[in-house]
């Protein structure tokens, strides 16, 4: 069984919507396009750290928006990411069914993703997509967190969190600060979520 990782950039109150730039996704009115932009700009021999993890070569999980964004520019810029043409590109879309960017391949629904984290492989790598991101959540698909969480809130935007999604307890397995307040945190799952009554003695 293969493994779905959400890997995300999200601000303090859990937007994840157009971090790298205004053109990405100004859907909503979105006036915030490009907030992790000035965070980039940091030479911390952390923040390298933490980038060649984040985009380590694995098969990757898109949903149709962040493809659209995705499929005109990495393939042109692919010396920026080492493999990121030969990695299999899966697209969950129900409209999309074919590009020229090698190696993409279309998932109709969420049983055709089951299918597939079901299948023998490595890890799957999901990217933006925040729909499809609560989808995993929501049908309880989700192996790891990866998050990148910077050091702002925005008020408005698309969330990586909504309601309805299932339950589940995670526990961390890494993190790492930068000098400039992004918080690095790797989460695994840990079963289910558990309760009980605090006791002040």
């Amino acid at each position: 069984m293969r493994k779905i990782i959400v890997q995300e950039f999200i601000t303090l109150d859990g937007v994840m919507q157009a971090p790298g730039g205004p053109e990405e996704d100004s859907s909503g009115d979105f006036k915030y396009g490009g907030w992790v932009a000035p965070y980039f700009a940091n030479t911390d021999p952390v923040f390298d750290r933490i980038m060649q993890q984040w985009m380590r070569s694995t098969d990757i999980l898109l949903g149709k928006n962040t493809f659209k964004i995705w499929e005109p520019y990495w393939p042109r810029h692919a010396e920026m990411w080492s493999g990121i043409n030969q990695v299999t590109k899966y697209v969950m879309s129900n409209s999309l069914d074919h590009s020229d960017w090698q190696n993409s391949v279309f998932l109709k629904n969420v049983d055709e993703v089951k299918k597939l984290k079901a299948s023998e492989g490595g890890d799957i790598k999901v990217h933006g997509s925040a729909n499809m991101a609560q989808t995993l959540f929501t049908h309880d698909l989700v192996d790891q967190l990866c998050l990148m969480t910077f050091p702002i809130i925005l008020g408005t935007g698309k969330r990586l969190f909504a309601e309805g999604l299932t339950p589940a307890a995670f526990a961390l397995s890494d993190s790492l600060v930068t000098s400039s307040g992004v918080v690095y945190t790797y989460y695994k799952r840990a079963g289910t979520v558990k309760t009980g009554t605090v006791e002040v003695k």
